[in-house]
Protein backbone atom coordinates (compact mmCIF):
# COMPACT_ATOMS: atom_id res chain seq x y z
CA UNK A 1 0.00 0.00 0.00
CA UNK A 2 1.33 3.19 -0.92
CA UNK A 3 2.21 5.73 2.07
CA UNK A 4 3.26 9.21 1.87
CA UNK A 5 7.02 10.40 2.77
CA UNK A 6 9.33 12.61 2.58
CA UNK A 7 7.83 16.72 3.03
CA UNK A 8 3.99 15.46 1.99
CA UNK A 9 4.76 13.06 5.31
CA UNK A 10 6.04 15.90 7.35
CA UNK A 11 3.01 18.50 6.53
CA UNK A 12 -0.19 16.00 7.74
CA UNK A 13 1.68 14.41 10.05
CA UNK A 14 2.86 17.75 12.02
CA UNK A 15 0.53 19.85 10.61
CA UNK A 16 2.76 22.59 9.91
CA UNK A 17 0.58 24.87 7.70
CA UNK A 18 2.49 24.39 4.62
CA UNK A 19 1.38 25.02 1.43
CA UNK A 20 0.10 21.58 -0.35
CA UNK A 21 3.01 19.65 -2.00
CA UNK A 22 3.06 19.93 -5.69
CA UNK A 23 4.66 16.68 -6.21
CA UNK A 24 4.37 14.83 -3.17
CA UNK A 25 6.43 11.39 -2.31
CA UNK A 26 4.96 8.00 -2.25
CA UNK A 27 5.81 4.56 -1.74
CA UNK A 28 5.56 2.62 -5.06
CA UNK A 29 5.90 -0.20 -7.30
CA UNK A 30 9.13 1.44 -9.03
CA UNK A 31 12.89 -0.08 -8.23
CA UNK A 32 14.38 3.36 -7.74
CA UNK A 33 12.85 6.80 -7.36
CA UNK A 34 10.98 7.61 -10.18
CA UNK A 35 9.34 11.36 -10.93
CA UNK A 36 6.12 11.27 -12.28
CA UNK A 37 4.24 14.25 -13.43
CA UNK A 38 2.07 14.77 -10.31
CA UNK A 39 3.86 12.37 -7.96
CA UNK A 40 7.14 11.14 -6.65
CA UNK A 41 7.41 7.04 -6.47
CA UNK A 42 9.92 5.79 -3.96
CA UNK A 43 10.50 2.10 -3.80
CA UNK A 44 9.86 0.98 0.04
CA UNK A 45 13.57 0.05 0.75
CA UNK A 46 14.66 3.36 -0.40
CA UNK A 47 11.55 5.09 1.46
CA UNK A 48 11.90 6.15 5.42
CA UNK A 49 10.97 2.94 7.26
CA UNK A 50 9.53 5.13 10.55
CA UNK A 51 7.66 7.92 11.07
CA UNK A 52 10.24 9.94 12.63
CA UNK A 53 10.00 13.55 11.16
CA UNK A 54 13.48 13.84 11.18
CA UNK A 55 14.52 10.95 8.61
CA UNK A 56 11.55 12.03 6.89
CA UNK A 57 13.06 15.58 6.75
CA UNK A 58 16.59 14.18 5.43
CA UNK A 59 14.79 12.18 2.68
CA UNK A 60 12.76 14.95 1.62
CA UNK A 61 15.71 16.99 1.26
CA UNK A 62 18.31 14.52 -0.61
CA UNK A 63 15.58 13.30 -2.84
CA UNK A 64 12.76 16.13 -3.38
CA UNK A 65 14.90 18.90 -3.37
CA UNK A 66 15.35 22.07 -1.00
CA UNK A 67 11.67 23.54 -0.15
CA UNK A 68 12.07 25.89 2.38
CA UNK A 69 9.02 27.01 3.55
CA UNK A 70 8.01 22.71 4.22
CA UNK A 71 11.27 22.31 5.79
CA UNK A 72 11.27 25.23 7.70
CA UNK A 73 7.58 24.71 9.15
CA UNK A 74 8.12 21.23 9.97
CA UNK A 75 11.61 22.33 11.84
CA UNK A 76 9.36 24.10 13.85
CA UNK A 77 7.98 20.82 15.53
CA UNK A 78 10.54 19.34 15.18
CA UNK A 79 12.99 19.43 19.39
CA UNK A 80 15.78 20.40 19.40
CA UNK A 81 17.50 17.04 20.79
CA UNK A 82 16.39 15.39 18.08
CA UNK A 83 18.79 17.62 15.54
CA UNK A 84 21.56 17.45 18.54
CA UNK A 85 20.92 14.02 18.13
CA UNK A 86 20.83 13.24 14.58
CA UNK A 87 24.51 15.84 14.00
CA UNK A 88 26.52 13.74 16.72
CA UNK A 89 25.27 10.43 14.96
CA UNK A 90 27.14 12.23 11.98
CA UNK A 91 28.77 15.16 12.33
CA UNK A 92 29.62 15.49 8.61
CA UNK A 93 26.56 14.43 7.42
CA UNK A 94 25.61 16.98 4.88
CA UNK A 95 21.82 16.89 5.14
CA UNK A 96 22.15 16.46 8.58
CA UNK A 97 24.16 19.66 9.17
CA UNK A 98 21.15 21.83 6.39
CA UNK A 99 18.56 20.40 8.84
CA UNK A 100 20.46 22.06 12.20
CA UNK A 101 21.41 25.16 10.14
CA UNK A 102 17.48 25.45 8.93
CA UNK A 103 16.31 24.46 12.59
CA UNK A 104 18.19 27.54 13.54
CA UNK A 105 16.73 29.67 11.44
CA UNK A 106 13.12 28.31 11.76
CA UNK A 107 13.27 28.63 15.99
CA UNK A 108 15.54 32.08 16.68
CA UNK A 109 17.74 29.71 18.55
CA UNK A 110 20.84 28.01 18.43
CA UNK A 111 21.66 24.39 19.04
CA UNK A 112 24.99 24.65 21.70
CA UNK A 113 26.98 21.74 23.34
CA UNK A 114 27.97 20.25 20.01
CA UNK A 115 30.98 19.31 18.23
CA UNK A 116 31.69 21.72 15.29
CA UNK A 117 30.59 20.45 11.96
CA UNK A 118 33.34 18.73 9.74
CA UNK A 119 33.02 17.76 5.89
CA UNK A 120 32.87 20.00 2.81
CA UNK A 121 30.96 23.03 2.42
CA UNK A 122 27.26 21.77 1.40
CA UNK A 123 24.99 24.23 -0.98
CA UNK A 124 21.10 24.60 0.57
CA UNK A 125 20.21 24.58 -3.18
CA UNK A 126 21.22 22.20 -5.96
CA UNK A 127 22.34 24.62 -8.63
CA UNK A 128 20.86 21.92 -11.02
CA UNK A 129 17.76 21.63 -9.99
CA UNK A 130 17.21 25.45 -8.74
CA UNK A 131 18.28 29.27 -9.85
CA UNK A 132 20.72 30.12 -7.22
CA UNK A 133 22.37 33.29 -6.20
CA UNK A 134 25.78 34.40 -4.98
CA UNK A 135 26.92 32.40 -2.09
CA UNK A 136 26.40 33.14 1.86
CA UNK A 137 28.68 31.22 3.83
CA UNK A 138 27.78 30.20 7.46
CA UNK A 139 30.98 28.76 8.86
CA UNK A 140 28.98 26.99 11.98
CA UNK A 141 27.53 24.99 9.94
CA UNK A 142 29.42 24.41 6.49
CA UNK A 143 26.67 25.12 4.45
CA UNK A 144 26.59 27.83 1.54
CA UNK A 145 23.40 29.66 1.65
CA UNK A 146 23.20 30.42 -2.40
CA UNK A 147 19.22 30.93 -2.26
CA UNK A 148 17.75 34.15 -3.82
CA UNK A 149 17.29 36.75 -1.01
CA UNK A 150 18.37 35.99 2.32
CA UNK A 151 17.84 33.25 5.37
CA UNK A 152 15.03 34.96 6.45
CA UNK A 153 13.16 35.67 3.10
CA UNK A 154 13.76 33.44 0.26
CA UNK A 155 12.09 32.70 -2.96
CA UNK A 156 12.51 29.23 -4.31
CA UNK A 157 13.19 29.04 -8.21
CA UNK A 158 13.17 25.63 -9.48
CA UNK A 159 14.67 25.17 -12.94
CA UNK A 160 11.86 24.00 -15.25
CA UNK A 161 12.23 22.84 -18.55
CA UNK A 162 10.77 26.08 -19.75
CA UNK A 163 12.91 28.19 -17.58
CA UNK A 164 16.28 27.01 -18.36
CA UNK A 165 15.51 27.01 -21.82
CA UNK A 166 14.20 31.03 -21.63
CA UNK A 167 17.60 31.44 -19.95
CA UNK A 168 19.67 30.18 -22.50
CA UNK A 169 17.52 32.09 -25.09
CA UNK A 170 19.32 35.03 -23.30
CA UNK A 171 16.26 37.67 -24.13
CA UNK A 172 18.30 40.45 -22.95
CA UNK A 173 20.57 39.75 -25.90
CA UNK A 174 18.49 39.71 -27.89
CA UNK A 175 17.44 43.03 -27.08
CA UNK A 176 20.93 44.79 -27.15
CA UNK A 177 21.02 43.01 -30.81
CA UNK A 178 18.37 44.16 -31.81
CA UNK A 179 18.11 48.23 -30.92
CA UNK A 180 21.68 48.44 -31.80
CA UNK A 181 20.67 47.61 -35.44
CA UNK A 182 17.65 50.36 -34.99
CA UNK A 183 18.48 54.20 -36.03
CA UNK A 184 17.77 56.18 -32.85
CA UNK A 185 15.07 58.38 -34.00
CA UNK A 186 12.99 55.29 -34.88
CA UNK A 187 14.03 53.98 -31.49
CA UNK A 188 13.06 57.02 -29.49
CA UNK A 189 9.98 56.72 -31.26
CA UNK A 190 9.48 52.96 -30.28
CA UNK A 191 10.12 54.33 -26.64
CA UNK A 192 7.30 56.41 -26.75
CA UNK A 193 4.72 53.92 -28.09
CA UNK A 194 6.10 51.34 -25.60
CA UNK A 195 5.39 53.89 -22.53
CA UNK A 196 2.19 54.28 -24.16
CA UNK A 197 1.20 50.90 -24.43
CA UNK A 198 2.36 49.96 -21.40
CA UNK A 199 0.24 52.52 -19.83
CA UNK A 200 -2.85 51.33 -21.53
CA UNK A 201 -2.59 47.61 -20.94
CA UNK A 202 -1.13 47.67 -17.01
CA UNK A 203 -4.47 49.71 -16.78
CA UNK A 204 -6.42 47.58 -19.26
CA UNK A 205 -5.55 44.22 -17.11
CA UNK A 206 -6.73 46.07 -14.26
CA UNK A 207 -10.45 46.24 -16.37
CA UNK A 208 -9.76 50.25 -16.25
CA UNK A 209 -9.09 53.20 -19.09
CA UNK A 210 -7.17 55.50 -17.97
CA UNK A 211 -7.88 59.64 -18.22
CA UNK A 212 -5.74 61.39 -19.56
CA UNK A 213 -4.06 62.48 -16.65
CA UNK A 214 -4.24 59.11 -14.94
CA UNK A 215 -1.70 57.90 -18.50
CA UNK A 216 0.15 60.66 -17.88
CA UNK A 217 1.11 59.99 -14.40
CA UNK A 218 1.61 56.25 -15.16
CA UNK A 219 4.26 57.46 -17.97
CA UNK A 220 6.11 59.47 -16.23
CA UNK A 221 6.11 56.82 -13.84
CA UNK A 222 7.50 54.46 -16.60
CA UNK A 223 9.98 57.26 -17.28
CA UNK A 224 11.65 56.43 -13.70
CA UNK A 225 12.22 52.75 -14.18
CA UNK A 226 15.63 53.83 -15.91
CA UNK A 227 16.63 55.94 -12.47
CA UNK A 228 19.41 54.55 -10.36
CA UNK A 229 17.28 55.72 -6.91
CA UNK A 230 17.34 52.97 -4.36
CA UNK A 231 14.19 51.79 -3.88
CA UNK A 232 12.84 52.33 -0.14
CA UNK A 233 9.42 52.94 1.27
CA UNK A 234 9.78 56.75 0.56
CA UNK A 235 10.37 56.03 -2.92
CA UNK A 236 8.02 53.31 -3.56
CA UNK A 237 5.00 55.90 -2.01
CA UNK A 238 6.16 58.37 -4.31
CA UNK A 239 5.15 56.39 -6.99
CA UNK A 240 2.07 55.17 -5.45
CA UNK A 241 0.83 58.63 -5.45
CA UNK A 242 1.88 59.26 -8.71
CA UNK A 243 0.29 55.80 -9.83
CA UNK A 244 -2.80 56.46 -7.78
CA UNK A 245 -4.67 59.79 -8.81
CA UNK A 246 -7.36 60.34 -6.07
CA UNK A 247 -5.94 61.81 -3.02
CA UNK A 248 -8.27 59.52 -0.81
CA UNK A 249 -5.89 56.82 -1.58
CA UNK A 250 -2.67 58.36 -1.81
CA UNK A 251 -0.29 56.22 0.76
CA UNK A 252 2.01 58.15 2.87
CA UNK A 253 3.52 54.66 4.09
CA UNK A 254 3.28 50.90 3.89
CA UNK A 255 -0.63 50.01 5.26
CA UNK A 256 -1.31 49.54 9.23
CA UNK A 257 -4.55 47.53 7.83
CA UNK A 258 -5.60 44.84 6.53
CA UNK A 259 -6.67 44.94 3.01
CA UNK A 260 -8.09 42.20 0.61
CA UNK A 261 -8.64 41.04 -3.40
CA UNK A 262 -12.40 40.81 -4.31
CA UNK A 263 -14.21 39.38 -7.16
CA UNK A 264 -17.58 39.84 -8.43
CA UNK A 265 -18.89 36.91 -6.37
CA UNK A 266 -20.83 38.41 -2.80
CA UNK A 267 -19.85 36.66 0.72
CA UNK A 268 -16.39 34.78 1.99
CA UNK A 269 -16.21 33.42 -1.71
CA UNK A 270 -16.07 36.47 -3.17
CA UNK A 271 -12.39 37.26 -0.99
CA UNK A 272 -10.35 35.45 -3.18
CA UNK A 273 -6.44 36.99 -1.57
CA UNK A 274 -5.60 38.57 1.61
CA UNK A 275 -2.54 39.63 1.57
CA UNK A 276 0.21 39.34 4.89
CA UNK A 277 -1.16 41.09 7.51
CA UNK A 278 -0.38 44.15 8.88
CA UNK A 279 2.13 43.36 11.23
CA UNK A 280 4.13 41.46 8.87
CA UNK A 281 4.11 43.73 6.03
CA UNK A 282 7.40 45.51 6.65
CA UNK A 283 9.66 43.02 7.25
CA UNK A 284 8.45 41.09 3.87
CA UNK A 285 8.66 44.72 2.11
CA UNK A 286 11.93 45.31 3.67
CA UNK A 287 13.27 41.70 2.07
CA UNK A 288 11.40 42.53 -0.96
CA UNK A 289 13.23 45.87 -1.32
CA UNK A 290 16.31 44.22 -0.70
CA UNK A 291 15.49 41.76 -3.79
CA UNK A 292 14.82 44.59 -6.06
CA UNK A 293 18.29 46.86 -4.90
CA UNK A 294 20.52 43.89 -5.18
CA UNK A 295 21.83 44.02 -8.42
CA UNK A 296 25.03 41.74 -7.64
CA UNK A 297 23.03 38.89 -6.87
CA UNK A 298 24.19 37.10 -9.69
CA UNK A 299 20.62 36.45 -10.86
CA UNK A 300 19.29 37.06 -13.90
CA UNK A 301 18.03 40.52 -14.68
CA UNK A 302 14.37 39.15 -16.26
CA UNK A 303 13.90 36.43 -13.34
CA UNK A 304 14.85 39.38 -10.05
CA UNK A 305 11.93 41.62 -12.27
CA UNK A 306 9.60 38.88 -12.32
CA UNK A 307 10.51 37.96 -8.60
CA UNK A 308 10.02 41.98 -7.99
CA UNK A 309 6.66 42.29 -9.26
CA UNK A 310 5.28 38.94 -8.06
CA UNK A 311 6.74 39.57 -4.85
CA UNK A 312 5.68 42.75 -4.03
CA UNK A 313 1.87 42.44 -5.31
CA UNK A 314 1.89 39.33 -2.80
CA UNK A 315 2.85 41.58 -0.30
CA UNK A 316 0.59 44.48 -1.48
CA UNK A 317 1.82 47.12 0.78
CA UNK A 318 -0.77 49.95 -0.36
CA UNK A 319 -4.26 49.85 0.05
CA UNK A 320 -4.75 50.69 -4.06
CA UNK A 321 -2.55 51.19 -6.82
CA UNK A 322 -0.60 47.69 -5.91
CA UNK A 323 -0.67 46.28 -9.62
CA UNK A 324 0.30 48.89 -11.45
CA UNK A 325 3.14 49.51 -9.43
CA UNK A 326 3.79 45.74 -9.18
CA UNK A 327 4.43 46.12 -13.20
CA UNK A 328 6.50 48.72 -13.09
CA UNK A 329 8.81 47.29 -10.65
CA UNK A 330 9.33 44.62 -13.53
CA UNK A 331 10.81 47.51 -15.21
CA UNK A 332 12.73 48.88 -12.38
CA UNK A 333 14.60 46.02 -12.05
CA UNK A 334 15.10 45.01 -15.43
CA UNK A 335 16.31 48.23 -16.70
CA UNK A 336 19.37 47.92 -14.21
CA UNK A 337 20.80 45.48 -16.69
CA UNK A 338 22.80 47.91 -18.91
CA UNK A 339 21.51 46.03 -22.32
CA UNK A 340 17.86 47.89 -21.55
CA UNK A 341 19.47 51.31 -22.61
CA UNK A 342 18.22 54.25 -23.88
CA UNK A 343 15.27 54.80 -21.92
CA UNK A 344 13.85 51.23 -23.26
CA UNK A 345 11.31 49.58 -21.52
CA UNK A 346 9.61 46.20 -23.07
CA UNK A 347 6.08 46.02 -23.39
CA UNK A 348 5.20 43.20 -21.25
CA UNK A 349 2.06 44.32 -19.96
CA UNK A 350 0.74 44.32 -23.25
CA UNK A 351 1.77 40.85 -23.87
CA UNK A 352 0.22 40.57 -19.80
CA UNK A 353 -3.19 41.70 -21.20
CA UNK A 354 -2.89 38.97 -24.20
CA UNK A 355 -2.08 36.16 -22.15
CA UNK A 356 -4.50 37.48 -18.99
CA UNK A 357 -5.27 33.56 -18.24
CA UNK A 358 -1.83 32.41 -17.97
CA UNK A 359 -0.91 35.62 -15.46
CA UNK A 360 -3.77 34.42 -13.17
CA UNK A 361 -2.42 31.40 -13.08
CA UNK A 362 0.57 32.69 -12.20
CA UNK A 363 -0.69 34.96 -9.79
CA UNK A 364 -2.99 32.04 -8.05
CA UNK A 365 0.01 29.49 -7.49
CA UNK A 366 0.65 31.64 -4.39
CA UNK A 367 -2.58 33.46 -3.91
CA UNK A 368 -4.95 30.16 -3.90
CA UNK A 369 -2.96 28.37 -1.11
CA UNK A 370 -2.10 31.63 0.75
CA UNK A 371 -6.21 32.17 1.11
CA UNK A 372 -6.86 28.76 2.82
CA UNK A 373 -5.26 29.82 5.55
CA UNK A 374 -7.88 32.29 6.45
CA UNK A 375 -11.53 32.56 7.76
CA UNK A 376 -13.22 35.06 6.34
CA UNK A 377 -16.50 36.30 7.70
CA UNK A 378 -18.85 38.30 5.78
CA UNK A 379 -21.07 40.37 7.34
CA UNK A 380 -21.98 43.35 4.62
CA UNK A 381 -20.05 44.38 1.91
CA UNK A 382 -18.31 47.25 4.56
CA UNK A 383 -17.87 44.25 7.57
CA UNK A 384 -15.71 42.23 6.59
CA UNK A 385 -13.66 40.29 9.48
CA UNK A 386 -10.48 38.05 8.50
CA UNK A 387 -8.65 35.80 10.79
CA UNK A 388 -4.99 34.61 10.16
CA UNK A 389 -4.91 31.19 11.27
CA UNK A 390 -1.50 30.22 9.21
CA UNK A 391 1.95 30.79 9.70
CA UNK A 392 4.00 33.58 8.50
CA UNK A 393 6.59 31.63 7.22
CA UNK A 394 3.81 31.37 3.89
CA UNK A 395 4.55 34.68 3.22
CA UNK A 396 8.53 34.55 3.39
CA UNK A 397 9.27 31.60 1.98
CA UNK A 398 7.23 30.17 -1.35
CA UNK A 399 8.50 28.45 -5.07
CA UNK A 400 7.98 31.49 -7.53
CA UNK A 401 8.69 29.12 -10.54
CA UNK A 402 5.38 29.16 -12.24
CA UNK A 403 5.38 32.90 -11.75
CA UNK A 404 9.00 33.56 -12.91
CA UNK A 405 8.28 31.49 -16.57
CA UNK A 406 5.36 33.08 -16.71
CA UNK A 407 7.31 36.90 -16.32
CA UNK A 408 10.46 35.53 -18.90
CA UNK A 409 7.86 34.26 -21.30
CA UNK A 410 6.37 37.41 -21.32
CA UNK A 411 9.45 39.29 -22.26
CA UNK A 412 9.98 37.24 -24.99
CA UNK A 413 7.19 37.69 -26.22
CA UNK A 414 6.90 41.57 -25.41
CA UNK A 415 10.32 41.59 -27.64
CA UNK A 416 10.25 38.94 -30.51
CA UNK A 417 6.32 39.78 -31.03
CA UNK A 418 5.30 43.59 -29.62
CA UNK A 419 8.33 45.13 -30.21
CA UNK A 420 9.19 43.91 -33.35
CA UNK A 421 5.75 45.01 -35.01
CA UNK A 422 5.86 48.12 -33.57
CA UNK A 423 9.50 48.34 -35.52
CA UNK A 424 8.47 46.84 -38.90
CA UNK A 425 5.01 49.64 -38.85
CA UNK A 426 7.14 52.24 -38.22
CA UNK A 427 9.42 50.96 -40.66
CA UNK A 428 6.32 50.62 -42.75
CA UNK A 429 4.65 53.83 -42.05
CA UNK A 430 7.67 55.57 -42.87
CA UNK A 431 8.11 54.13 -46.17
CA UNK A 432 4.31 54.80 -47.39
CA UNK A 433 4.83 58.11 -45.50
CA UNK A 434 7.84 59.18 -47.96
CA UNK A 435 6.28 57.81 -50.86
CA UNK A 436 2.62 59.72 -50.39
CA UNK A 437 4.41 62.55 -49.24
CA UNK A 438 6.36 62.59 -52.88
CA UNK A 439 3.72 61.64 -54.94
CA UNK A 440 0.44 64.24 -54.03
CA UNK A 441 0.00 67.41 -52.50
CA UNK A 442 -1.53 66.77 -49.02
CA UNK A 443 -2.28 68.06 -45.87
CA UNK A 444 -0.34 66.49 -42.76
CA UNK A 445 -3.00 65.56 -40.46
CA UNK A 446 -4.52 63.76 -43.44
CA UNK A 447 -1.60 62.50 -45.09
CA UNK A 448 -0.37 60.72 -41.70
CA UNK A 449 -4.08 58.92 -41.94
CA UNK A 450 -3.21 57.23 -45.34
CA UNK A 451 0.00 55.96 -44.45
CA UNK A 452 -0.99 55.01 -40.80
CA UNK A 453 -3.82 53.08 -42.46
CA UNK A 454 -1.93 51.41 -45.42
CA UNK A 455 1.00 50.51 -42.85
CA UNK A 456 -1.31 49.15 -40.51
CA UNK A 457 -3.63 46.59 -42.81
CA UNK A 458 -1.73 46.97 -46.14
CA UNK A 459 -4.59 49.20 -48.08
CA UNK A 460 -6.57 51.83 -48.48
CA UNK A 461 -9.83 50.96 -47.68
CA UNK A 462 -13.55 52.30 -49.79
CA UNK A 463 -14.97 53.99 -46.43
CA UNK A 464 -10.95 56.00 -45.84
CA UNK A 465 -11.34 56.89 -49.73
CA UNK A 466 -14.75 58.25 -49.53
CA UNK A 467 -13.83 59.88 -46.25
CA UNK A 468 -11.01 61.72 -47.67
CA UNK A 469 -12.83 63.00 -50.58
CA UNK A 470 -15.90 64.25 -48.34
CA UNK A 471 -12.76 66.14 -47.38
CA UNK A 472 -12.59 67.95 -50.14
CA UNK A 473 -9.59 65.69 -51.84
CA UNK A 474 -10.04 65.00 -55.78
CA UNK A 475 -10.68 61.30 -56.50
CA UNK A 476 -7.74 60.86 -58.73
CA UNK A 477 -5.52 62.75 -56.27
CA UNK A 478 -6.76 60.41 -53.40
CA UNK A 479 -6.23 56.84 -55.56
CA UNK A 480 -2.31 57.98 -56.50
CA UNK A 481 -1.73 58.31 -52.99
CA UNK A 482 -3.44 55.06 -52.75
CA UNK A 483 -0.98 53.69 -55.64
CA UNK A 484 1.95 55.56 -54.32
CA UNK A 485 1.25 53.71 -51.01
CA UNK A 486 1.25 50.10 -52.24
CA UNK A 487 4.45 50.59 -54.46
CA UNK A 488 6.23 51.66 -51.09
CA UNK A 489 4.65 48.43 -49.57
CA UNK A 490 5.51 46.18 -52.30
CA UNK A 491 8.83 47.48 -52.68
CA UNK A 492 9.62 46.79 -49.11
CA UNK A 493 8.27 43.40 -49.35
CA UNK A 494 11.24 42.98 -52.28
CA UNK A 495 13.58 44.10 -49.96
CA UNK A 496 12.38 42.06 -47.25
CA UNK A 497 12.54 38.87 -50.18
CA UNK A 498 16.33 40.17 -51.50
CA UNK A 499 17.29 40.02 -47.72
CA UNK A 500 16.27 36.78 -46.90
CA UNK A 501 17.67 35.56 -50.25
CA UNK A 502 21.00 36.80 -49.59
CA UNK A 503 21.80 35.58 -45.86
CA UNK A 504 20.32 32.19 -44.78
CA UNK A 505 17.73 33.02 -42.22
CA UNK A 506 18.15 36.75 -41.86
CA UNK A 507 15.50 39.35 -41.18
CA UNK A 508 15.16 42.44 -42.34
CA UNK A 509 16.84 45.17 -41.61
CA UNK A 510 14.76 47.98 -39.55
Amino acid sequence: MARSIGYDFLASALHSGAFPIARPARTGPVTRVTERADVLLVPPAVAPSTDDPLTHLQFALKHEGTNLQAAILALKKIPAQSLAQAFQRSPSSGYARIACYLWEIANGQRLDGLPPAVGAYEKLFDEDQFVTARTLRDPRWRVDFNGIGSPSYCITVRRSPAIDELLKADILGQVAEFVSSIDQEVLDRAVRWAYLSETDNSYAIEREKPSASKAEAFATLLARAHDTEVISEDYLVALQNLAVSNPLDQADGFREEQNRLRNEMRGALGVTYLPPPPELVRPVMDAVMALCNDRDSGVDALVRGSLASFAFVFAHPFMDGNGRLSRFLFHKVACADPRLANGLVLPVSVAMKRNERDYLAALQSFSKPARAFWDVTFLSDDQIHQDFRGQPEIYRYWDATPCVEFGLQMAREALQRDLRQEMDFLHRFDAVYRAVNAAVDMNNHDLVIVARTVAENGELSNNRTKQLIAKGHRPELVQRAANAALEALAGLEGEHVASNTAVPGGTPAT
